[in-house]
C-alpha cells in the first residue's frame, strides 16, 4: 500500500529538530470503505547519532510501517516544532519525541490538544503517571519502570532483601540517561519490604576513590549507570580496593549494550578491553561484572525487518545503521508503535469512533497484546510496554561476556540460558549485607534516614521543577474592564512608568499615570506585570527562580500567582491590591495619615524586607514606594522582587522617566556599569531611608529642601559622590530627630554604616513605643476618618460622571436626531421608518476640484470647516435635520424625524435662501478675491429611514428621493437653487415664494423632468 513521507523542517528549528509528517494510510480500513489518508507528525532529533531514537535510525522503520541535519534534544526547540506542526499540518497524532525534556512539554501539549501520542522512548519514571498530563501518551518502547521491576526479581532470586547501592553520573546536561536509569531501579526496588536503597553520585572528575569508600559503607549489591570507559576506571579502584573477589557484585545498566560493542564488528564483547596496561588488573575485575542490556528480540521477522531497515536507511537516509542491536530495537519498536496505532484506529472506526477520538484510540493501545517486528509484545493498563532485558556475565577462561540470563517482562520471569550461569568471583552469591553489617546500626540508620530523606527531596524538587506549576497559559487569562473596575473600588494605583504594573489615571504635573493591568485567572482578579523581553529561555537557574517565587509565603510580600512565557506575552502574575501603591497614598493630599499609620506602614516593609533578606531570594534590588502596595486589610505588600531572569536591562536613553526610576538607587550601584539584577541587601536599606523620608515629609521623592533639581540632576549629584553626600532632607521635626538619624544611617555612603533591617526593626519600635497603648482609640480613628475621605471621593466621582454624562448626551445629540438618541439611551433597538413626504436639499461647490488642486490640503479643510460652521450656525434657526457632508456635498432633510405636515418644503426653500445670501458674502481665507459658488438641488418625496451601524452609527435615508435631489443639484447652475416639480407644488401651496420655470431638463436614470428656480420669498407672506 503506497504511502507518502514528507521531512517537512520548521525554517528556524531546522539546525536542531527534524519534524517529519508521515501521511500513512489505515492498515485496516472498514469493509467497503477506502483507505483515508492518515496524517502522523514525528518529532525526533534529525542527525545527531548518540540517540537511539535519531531519525537515521527510526526514520527507515516509520517508512517499513507506512509502505509497504545535526540536532539535539531540545526541551525548548520540540515544543516549538509540536505547536507549528499542529497549526500548519492538523495532524491525526503524533510520533516521538524520545528525549525525556523534550517528550515532556510535547506529550502536555498533545494532550491539551486531544491527540494520541506515540513513542518508544521517555522512558523516565514521570511518565508512568497516566492519570492528568500524560494520559494519552502510549510508550512502545522500554522504560525504566520495567528496568526497576527486573531489579526486584533478581533480588529476590537472590535473596537480596535489606540493601542496594545505585551509583550513576548525573551531568544535568542533555536527557540525563543514567539519572533516569537509576531513577526507575530507585522506586521499584523499594516495593521489596524493608529493602533499603541507598545512592552514591558521580562528581566531576571521576571521583573514584570516593566512591569506592561510600560503596564499602553503603552496600553489597552496586548498580552502576554511567559510561563505558567510566565504568572501566571504577572497576579498576575497585580492583585496587580489594572490592572484586566475590564480596560485592556489580550490574551495571547499560540497556542499548554500548561496552559489548568492539571498535569493529563483529569482535569479541569484551568492555574491559581497550589495549593498553590496565587490560589483565580489567579483565580480572570484570568478573564481579554482571551487564544488563535490552534484549534483542528472536522471532522469525526481526532479521529481515533488520535487513530492510538497513537497507531504507542507505537508500532513504545515506546511512549506515550501526552493528548495535539494542539501538536497532528502538527503530523497531517506533516500527511497532505505529502499527499498533493503526490497528488501535481501525478498530475504533470499526466500532463507530473517529479518528479525532483520542480517548478511545489511545485506550484501544493500552492492556493488550500485539504481534510485531519484534515479536510477541504487551503493553500494559498503564500504556507502557513489557520490556524484555538480557543479563551478560563474563566467561572466566575467554574473557568474552555471553548472555546467562533473559527477563520476561510479560510473565515476569528470569530464565537462565541453558548450559550458562552466573560466575560469582568467590564462587557463591555475594551477600547484599556483610555479617557484621555496616557499622554502628543507629548511625547507620540515622544515615539512611537522612540520605533518603535528601533523596526524596531532591527527587520532589526534580519532579516540581519538570511539573512547571508556575505556568499560565495566556488563554487562561481573561482581561477584565480595569477603568470600570478600578472606578468601582475607588482605588488609585501605581504608575507603571515609574517600574511597577500598578498605575493610576491621574495626571500630576505633566506626568502620565495608568491604571493597574488587571485579569482574571481561575476567578480572582490578579495584577498583571508584562515583561519587556521577546523570549524567556527556560534555563534551570529560571526554573529554581520560579520555584522560589512559589515557595514564598509572607504576609508582607505580594503572593506569586505564576508567570506566562508565551511570546509575545511574557508577563508575571501576582496578588492584587487594590488600595493602591505607597506612592499613591503618599501624593493623595485628601488622605490624611497620623502618625501611627506611617509608622504601621513603614513597619510593614521592614518585616518583608527582613524576610526577603533571610531568603533563598536575598535582596530586592528594585526598592521603592511605587513597589509596596496596600491590600483592601490596609497591610502593606512588597512586590516586583526576585525573577532577576525576567528584568529587562534599562534603557540606554536620557529620558525623565529612566533617571525619575533610579531615585530609590544606592550610590554604588549607580557608579556600576551593570549593577546585579537582584540589587543589594545594603543598595535595599538606602532605598528603604528614601522610602522613610517620603513617608516622613510626604513632598515626594527625593525632597531636597530649597531646591528644584531634575532626577537626572539628582542622579548625577548622587553619583558623583561629591562631599559632603547630597541627600535628600533629613529636617523632620524636633519631636522626629531620631527618625531623621534612622534615616541618614539608611542612606550613608559607606555602606558599613547603613543597618541591616533587624536593627531598623528595633529602632522603630523604640520610635512608636508611646503610641503603642492607643491602638484601639487610633484604629477606630483612623476607620471615621476613612470613610469621611470615601465621601468626598464619591462626591467627587458623582459630580465628574454627572459632567462627563452631560458632554456624552450632548455629543450623541449632535451626531443623531434627538428622539432616536433618547431611544438608543433607553436601550431600545431603533426600527428603520418611512415618511410619506420630507424635502431633502442638497448642495455643493462648484469648481471645488479646481479649488482643491491649487490649494494644500490644510487650506481646503480649513476652507471647508469655515463654510460649514457658517451653514450650521444658519441651519439651526429652521426646522431641518443635517444628515451628512461629503466633501464639499452638504445633505440637508426636512420632515424627520418628526413629522411637521408640509411645512418641510417651506422649511428647506426658506433654508435654502439663507444659505445662498450667506455664501455671496463668504469669504476663503488663502483666496480672498474669489468667490465660492453653491449649487443648490431640491426635492420632495418619501423616504426610509434608520440608524446603520454599531460603531459611528449613522442615521441614513434611502429611497428614489434622495437620488432624485442629487439630480437636481448636480443638474443645477451656480448660485441657483434648483427645485423639482413635486416641491414646487407644496410652495404654492403657501404662497409667497417667487418661481421661475426652467423648462424640462434630462435627468440620468428619470429621462425630462419639468424643474424650475427659486429665485426667492416675497416678504412675510407664508401660510401654514
Amino acid at each position: 500500500m503506497p504511502a507518502v513521507l514528507a521531512p517537512l523542517l520548521a525554517p528556524l528549528l531546522a539546525p536542531l529538530l527534524a519534524p517529519l509528517l508521515a501521511l500513512l494510510p489505515a492498515l485496516l480500513p472498514a469493509a467497503g470503505t477506502a483507505p483515508a489518508p492518515l496524517t502522523l507528525a514525528v518529532v525526533l532529533p534529525q542527525r545527531n547519532l548518540t540517540y537511539p531514537w535519531a531519525w537515521p535510525r527510526v526514520g527507515p522503520a516509520v517508512r517499513l510501517a507506512a509502505a509497504d541535519r545535526h540536532g539535539v534534544c531540545s526541551e525548548m526547540a520540540a515544543p516549538l516544532v509540536a505547536v507549528d506542526l499542529r497549526l500548519a499540518h492538523h495532524p491525526a497524532a503524533f510520533l516521538g519525541p524520545g528525549c525525556v525534556y523534550s517528550a515532556a512539554p510535547v506529550a502536555r501539549f498533545t494532550s491539551h490538544w486531544q491527540l494520541p501520542l506515540v513513542t518508544a522512548g521517555a522512558e523516565a519514571h514521570g511518565f508512568d503517571d497516566k492519570s492528568e498530563e500524560f494520559g494519552l501518551t502510549t510508550r512502545a518502547g522500554p522504560s525504566h519502570r520495567k528496568l526497576g521491576e527486573l531489579g526486584v526479581q533478581l533480588h529476590r532470586r537472590f535473596n537480596w532483601t535489606r540493601r542496594a547501592l545505585l551509583v550513576y553520573w548525573d551531568e544535568r546536561v542533555d536527557d540525563r540517561p543514567y539519572y533516569f536509569a537509576a531513577e526507575g531501579l530507585y522506586v521499584q526496588l523499594p516495593t521489596l519490604r524493608n529493602l533499603t536503597v541507598m545512592d552514591v553520585v558521580f562528581r566531576h572528575g571521576g571521583n573514584f576513590s570516593f566512591i569506592i569508600q561510600e560503596i564499602k559503607a553503603k552496600g553489597r549489591i552496586v548498580y552502576v549507570c554511567c559510561a563505558p570507559d567510566t565504568l572501566r576506571e571504577l572497576m579498576l579502584q575497585a580492583e585496587r580496593e580489594g572490592l572484586t573477589g566475590g564480596d560485592f557484585a556489580f550490574f551495571y545498566i547499560d540497556t542499548f549494550g554500548a561496552s559489548l560493542q568492539g571498535r569493529r564488528f563483529p569482535e569479541p564483547r569484551r568492555p574491559w578491553h581497550r589495549g593498553d596496561t590496565n587490560d589483565a588488573r580489567a579483565r580480572r575485575a570484570f568478573q564481579a561484572v554482571t551487564i544488563i542490556t535490552y534484549k534483542e528480540p528472536e522471532n522469525p521477522e526481526y532479521r529481515p525487518f533488520l535487513q530492510r531497515l538497513k537497507e531504507e536507511a542507505r537508500d532513504h537516509f545515506n546511512f549506515s545503521l550501526s552493528p548495535c542491536p539494542q539501538m536497532n530495537f528502538i527503530a523497531a519498536a517506533f516500527h511497532d508503535g505505529v502499527l499498533l496505532y493503526a490497528h488501535a484506529l481501525n478498530e475504533t472506526l470499526e466500532r463507530g469512533g473517529s479518528v479525532s477520538d483520542a480517548s478511545a484510540i489511545t485506550r484501544q493501545m493500552w492492556n493488550r497484546t500485539f504481534y510485531g517486528v519484534t515479536g510477541f509484545l504487551k503493553i500494559d493498563e498503564q500504556g507502557d510496554r513489557e520490556s524484555d532485558y538480557s543479563l551478560w556475565d563474563m566467561d572466566p577462561e575467554q574473557g568474552n561476556f555471553q548472555i546467562v540470563a533473559n527477563y520476561n517482562g510479560t510473565t515476569k520471569k528470569l530464565q537462565m540460558v541453558p548450559g550458562r550461569e552466573i560466575h560469582w568471583p568467590g564462587n557463591a552469591v555475594p551477600s547484599d549485607v556483610p555479617p557484621c553489617g555496616f557499622g554502628d546500626s543507629d548511625l547507620i540508620l540515622a544515615a539512611i534516614t537522612v540520605t533518603s530523606f535528601f533523596i526524596y527531596r531532591k527527587l520532589q524538587l526534580e519532579k516540581e521543577l519538570a511539573a512547571e506549576l508556575w505556568r499560565v497559559r495566556w488563554e487562561d487569562l481573561q482581561m477584565s474592564s480595569l477603568e470600570k473596575h478600578l472606578r468601582s473600588a475607588g482605588s488609585k494605583l501605581t504608575l507603571s512608568l515609574r517600574g511597577s504594573n500598578y498605575g493610576s489615571l491621574l495626571t500630576a504635573e505633566g506626568q502620565l499615570q495608568v491604571y493597574a493591568k488587571t485579569a482574571y485567572y481561575k476567578g480572582n482578579l490578579v495584577a498583571v506585570k508584562h515583561v519587556n523581553r521577546k523570549r524567556i529561555e527556560l534555563t534551570r537557574k529560571v526554573r529554581f527562580e520560579l520555584k522560589h517565587m512559589r515557595d514564598v509565603q509572607n504576609e508582607h510580600l505580594t503572593r506569586f500567582v505564576g508567570a506566562c512565557t508565551d511570546p509575545p506575552n511574557i508577563c508575571i502574575l501576582t496578588e492584587y491590591c487594590p488600595r493602591g501603591s505607597l506612592q499613591d497614598i503618599l501624593e493623595n493630599e485628601s488622605i490624611t495619615l497620623d502618625w501611627m499609620f506611617r509608622y504601621s506602614l513603614t513597619h510593614d516593609i521592614v518585616k518583608g524586607m527582613q524576610f526577603l533578606h533571610s531568603g533563598v531570594i536575598v535582596s530586592h534590588g528594585n526598592l521603592k514606594s511605587s513597589n509596596c502596595v496596600v491590600d483592601s486589610r490596609f497591610v502593606l505588600k512588597i512586590t516586583d522582587y526576585g525573577l532577576e531572569s525576567f528584568r529587562a536591562a534599562p534603557a540606554g536613553d536620557d529620558s525623565h522617566a529612566l533617571f525619575a526610576k533610579k531615585l530609590w538607587t544606592a550610590p554604588e550601584l549607580l557608579r556600576m556599569e551593570e549593577p546585579p539584577a537582584r540589587g543589594t541587601q545594603k543598595g535595599d536599606v538606602y532605598s528603604f531611608g528614601i522610602i522613610l523620608q517620603e513617608i516622613a515629609l510626604r513632598s515626594g521623592v527625593f525632597y531636597v529642601e530649597g531646591m528644584d533639581l531634575s532626577p537626572k540632576e539628582i542622579i548625577e549629584r548622587v553619583k558623583s559622590g561629591e562631599r559632603p553626600s547630597f541627600r535628600p532632607s533629613a529636617n523632620v521635626g524636633c519631636h522626629l530627630e531620631e527618625l531623621g538619624q534612622l534615616m541618614q544611617h539608611c542612606w550613608a555612603e559607606d555602606v558599613l554604616e547603613r543597618p541591616d533591617f533587624n536593627q531598623i526593626k528595633v529602632q522603630l519600635r523604640k520610635f512608636n513605643r508611646e503610641s503603642s497603648t492607643n491602638i484601639l482609640d487610633n484604629l477606630l480613628s483612623r476607620m471615621e476618618q476613612y470613610a469621611n475621605n470615601l465621601e468626598e471621593l464619591v462626591e467627587e466621582r458623582t459630580q465628574a460622571y454627572l459632567e462627563e454624562k452631560r458632554k456624552a448626551e450632548a455629543l450623541l445629540y449632535q451626531i443623531l436626531p434627538h428622539s432616536v438618541a433618547e431611544q438608543l439611551k433607553r436601550g431600545e433597538t431603533v426600527q428603520a421608518e418611512a415618511f410619506d413626504s420630507v424635502t431633502i436639499y442638497f448642495s455643493d461647490i462648484v469648481g471645488f476640484t479646481a479649488l482643491s488642486a491649487q490649494s494644500t490640503p490644510m487650506q481646503v479643510v480649513t476652507l471647508l470647516n469655515d463654510l460649514y460652521t457658517c451653514f450650521d450656525a444658519i441651519i439651526d434657526n429652521f426646522d431641518v435635520y443635517k444628515v451628512e457632508t461629503i466633501g464639499d456635498a452638504y445633505m440637508v432633510v426636512s420632515g424627520l424625524p418628526v413629522r411637521n405636515g408640509k411645512l418641510h418644503a417651506r422649511e428647506v426653500a426658506r433654508m435654502a435662501l439663507a444659505l445662498l445670501e450667506a455664501v455671496r458674502s463668504f469669504r476663503i481665507r488663502h483666496r480672498p478675491q474669489q468667490r465660492l459658488e453653491l449649487r443648490i438641488g431640491v426635492h420632495t418625496g418619501p423616504v426610509c429611514a434608520g440608524v446603520v451601524g454599531l460603531k459611528m452609527p449613522r442615521y441614513c435615508l434611502f429611497g428614489d428621493t434622495v437620488n432624485t435631489a442629487s439630480r437636481m443639484e448636480s443638474n443645477g447652475e451656480a448660485l441657483k437653487i434648483h427645485i423639482s416639480g413635486v416641491t414646487k407644488a407644496v410652495l404654492e401651496e403657501f404662497g409667497g415664494f417667487e418661481l421661475e420655470l426652467r423648462g424640462d431638463v434630462e435627468m440620468k436614470g428619470k429621462g425630462k423632468l419639468r424643474t424650475y428656480w427659486l429665485l426667492g420669498e416675497r416678504g412675510g407672506s407664508t401660510r401654514g
